[in-house]
């Protein structure tokens, strides 16, 4: 009789962890760029800045370290919608018009009862960006990278035990070559958690 039951309960499934595991997920939310110094090799005369609204998707890994503590890490990539800034660089018009980020962060967090989860993160960010100059002989593009870094942080709820919802505030430092491209972002997203 212990032999069947103890088959029976190795057979049942067991209990998913929220945040024990890999998950993936959409957001959206606010964004705010703004532009100063020199956006590439371009220097732009005033700073200027941009809301547009962001959407996204990520995917991740959650390591539970202890009872309360979970680690792991994230990638995401987003896209902002009407967020192309004017300014102004030697006295003509230019354009800047970021096309699509992606990053890539470590996470850290402690669990304030089994269901919220309080979570720092930081990494790497990366944002694809067009500039236009106008010029005489006609507009000049130039597509090009920026890197940088990112940090943030958030709460983390469990709906069920696959289902969970987060509100987070993120902010990005995309500037190089004395220049300043930053982004703060007010997120909220869904995960399904494997």
């Amino acid at each position: 009789m212990a032999l069947v039951a103890a088959l029976g309960s190795a057979a049942a499934p067991a209990h998913a962890e929220t945040y024990n595991g890999p998950y993936v997920g959409v957001t959206a939310g606010y964004d705010r760029s703004e532009i100063a110094g020199r956006i590439e090799a371009r220097p732009i005369t005033d700073a200027v800045s941009r809301d547009a609204l962001v959407l996204g998707g990520y995917a991740g890994y959650n390591v539970k370290a202890t009872d309360r503590i979970v680690v792991g890490a994230e990638a995401g990539f987003s896209a902002t919608i009407d967020d192309r800034t004017s300014a102004t660089s030697a006295g003509r018009s230019l354009t800047v018009d970021p096309r699509y980020s992606f990053d890539l962060s470590a996470r850290a967090g402690y669990l304030v009862t089994p269901k919220a989860l309080v979570y720092v993160r930081g990494g790497y960010a990366n944002n694809r960006v067009r500039t236009t100059l106008a010029t005489t002989g006609g507009p000049t593009t130039l597509s090009s990278n920026l890197d940088g870094w990112q940090v943030g942080g958030g709460l983390e709820y469990a709906i069920t035990d696959h289902i969970s919802a987060r509100a987070e505030y993120r902010f990005s430092d995309l500037g190089s070559r004395g220049g300043k491209f930053d982004r703060h972002q007010t997120l909220v997203g869904v995960s399904y958690n494997f």
